[in-house]
């Protein structure tokens, strides 16, 4: 354990390794945290509005995505945040969810219905130029985004189906066919957060299932490691040679006794786990 923060919903580690330290979000908890690792100081900052994701920005300052929109975030002196596009605004009952940058330094990420119900949800690229271009549809919770050291294949989640996807990129830029490359059984919970390692190995956070997973690049199950929590929200390599796991979960929904059995729900943990990851690159926009 790293952090009690007691998240509601713990979600989006990024590793910012010009500052030695991994921020990470609290959804609805409304609020971005950041913890350093050269002497364990931790901060948090307050948002307007439900946090979905940040993601650092070449030359300083970081784009975030809110329930409905995405814009400029900047730290100095203190948070603020410039809106720059509407998301879905026709949508009243969906928000923002999960993201990562892609290879070229654009971003990835999904929306969701808030209530968890319905396939409203759709996969999006934000370019460089602040333009979205919709890559997908039907999704009832659009989830943890990863794109291989390469480029040329992309995963992407949709929680309530228990299914992780597999893009292959065209070589024009394109999505080919969303074909379903991992399958949780209801013991697993559900897949959530996800990240790969150098090796092509897919980290995979189970919501529900109370563990993180590798899988090899056939979808095999290569390891797990159990956490004290039920509900792992998602996880990204930090650290000086990007060795060490971050991992991320939430409070949110569990009964008071469920609570007393998990006092650190909600918390930042860390574990070794044998592999390294790769450094992604800031929005370059």
């Amino acid at each position: 354990m790293l952090d009690d923060a007691g998240a509601l919903l713990g979600e989006g580690p990024v590793w910012v390794s010009g500052e030695n330290a991994l921020y990470w979000v609290d959804i609805k908890g409304r609020r971005l945290n950041r913890y350093k690792l050269a002497d364990g100081a931790i901060d948090r900052w307050s948002v307007h509005d439900n946090l979905a994701w940040v993601v650092p920005r070449r030359g300083g300052g970081w784009i975030a995505g809110l329930r409905h929109e995405i814009g400029e975030l900047s730290l100095n002196p203190e948070l603020s945040f410039e809106p720059r596009l509407k998301v879905e605004p026709e949508s009243s009952g969906n928000r923002l969810n999960d993201a990562k940058t892609d290879c070229d330094g654009s971003i990835l990420f999904g929306t969701m219905d808030d209530e968890e119900r319905s396939g409203t949800g759709a996969f999006y690229h934000l370019r460089q130029d602040f333009t979205l271009q919709k890559m997908d549809k039907n999704y009832v919770i659009a989830n943890g985004p990863a794109v291989s050291a390469d480029g040329k294949i992309i995963y992407h989640t949709d929680s309530a189906l228990r299914t992780i996807y597999r893009f292959s990129r065209e070589a024009d830029g394109t999505l080919g066919a969303r074909i379903p490359f991992i399958r949780f059984a209801d013991s697993d919970g559900f897949p959530d957060g996800m990240t790969l390692d150098a090796q092509g190995g897919l980290w995979v956070a189970h919501w529900g299932g109370g563990r993180v997973s590798r899988f090899d690049a056939e979808g095999r199950l290569d390891q797990t490691f159990s956490l004290p929590v039920s509900q792992v929200t998602s996880c990204c390599f930090g650290g000086a040679n990007l060795d060490r796991l971050f991992i991320t979960s939430a409070a949110i929904g569990l009964s008071p006794a469920q609570r007393a059995r998990e006092p650190l729900a909600g918390g930042l943990f860390e574990i070794t786990p044998g592999f390294s990851g790769f450094p992604l690159p800031d929005f370059t926009g």
